[in-house]
């Protein structure tokens, strides 16, 4: 609930800057947008059956671009929070992300740059795998993802980029000694003996070294409808360059009118190194898939 009372309270600033003057710095162009989505059932005697529940949604997705000469400097912050009551269960999270995103360039033709890329992703708060709550399988910066590559951007059009970056070094951190210990998201996992005692505590962080492969799309494709896509692939060159990391997240704004607004957002991803245990009790690399569909307050700055 602190980081949903936080998305409120951005959401509550964010409208305020429409009083603030136009920045006179031709060089940037900054905005974004903010938004809140509520759900709610009530049921009271019912016969036809259903739950009491209460759903919360909050995102913020921020830019500042920066152009002059032969540089350009992109700047994308997009945070992203949900929570859900159903029945007697307490507040349970829905959907969690941070993802921030810089690249600098510098022309080296008419629509190539050198490029530089660094991009970190976590989420705010503790992951369980419900309807288990006792067992945490996530929290902030367990995992994270932190990565630096250089390389050359392709940019035909200012609302379409690709980037390939063959020298990109990345981190995978795992902050929780019980999350590393057992292997999570890739690290190494801890050695015991064979009475079960700890010889060697697993690693929080795993480095590594690879070609980063990144398509991101943004423009409105029909009035009042934007969509916003930015698609990855990592290969690590010291463990099993064949076997590809995909990202793929896909954000769709649909304005009613000034505040109101319905949004969509996707997020697939395919970690080679993420073991998953499905239903049937067998584990391996897993897709993973996410979809948040809301509608509700929604402000779009400057």
């Amino acid at each position: 609930m602190k980081t949903t009372l936080t998305l409120i309270l951005a959401f509550v600033l964010c409208s305020h800057l429409q009083a603030q003057e136009a920045d006179t710095v031709k060089y940037w162009k900054k905005g974004g947008q903010a938004a809140l989505n509520f759900s709610q059932v009530s049921l009271t005697n019912w016969i036809q059956g259903g739950e009491n529940s209460l759903a919360i949604n909050g995102f913020l997705n921020v830019f500042a671009d920066y152009s002059r000469g032969k540089s350009i400097w992109t700047n994308h912050l997009d945070l992203a929070y949900g929570t859900l009551k159903s029945g007697d269960t307490g507040f349970r999270k829905s959907d969690d992300k941070i993802d921030f995103a810089s690249k600098y360039g510098y022309q080296a033709s008419n629509k190539w740059y050198y490029s530089v890329l660094l991009n970190f992703r976590s989420q705010f708060a503790k992951g369980y795998n419900y309807p288990n709550d006792s067992v945490i399988i996530s929290k902030f910066l367990a995992p994270a993802y932190v990565s630096l590559g250089v390389g050359m951007d392709y940019i035909p059009i200012d609302f379409f980029s690709v980037s390939l970056s063959p020298a990109t070094g990345r981190l995978i951190i795992v902050n929780d000694a019980t999350l590393a210990n057992a292997g999570a998201f890739g690290v190494d996992p801890a050695k015991y003996d064979t009475t079960g005692k700890l010889l060697k505590a697993g690693k929080k962080v795993k480095p590594q070294f690879g070609a980063l492969l990144r398509i991101t799309f943004g423009k409105d494709i029909f009035t009042n409808v934007n969509l916003k896509t930015k698609f990855e692939l990592y290969s690590d060159y010291l463990d099993h360059p064949e076997n590809l990391d995909v990202y793929w997240d896909v954000f769709l704004a649909m304005k009613i009118n000034k505040w109101l607004a319905a949004n969509l957002n996707t997020t697939l991803i395919y970690e080679d190194k993420t073991l998953i245990t499905d239903k049937e009790g067998k584990t391996g690399p897993r897709t993973q898939f996410k979809e948040v569909f809301g509608v509700g307050l929604t402000y779009m700055f400057p």
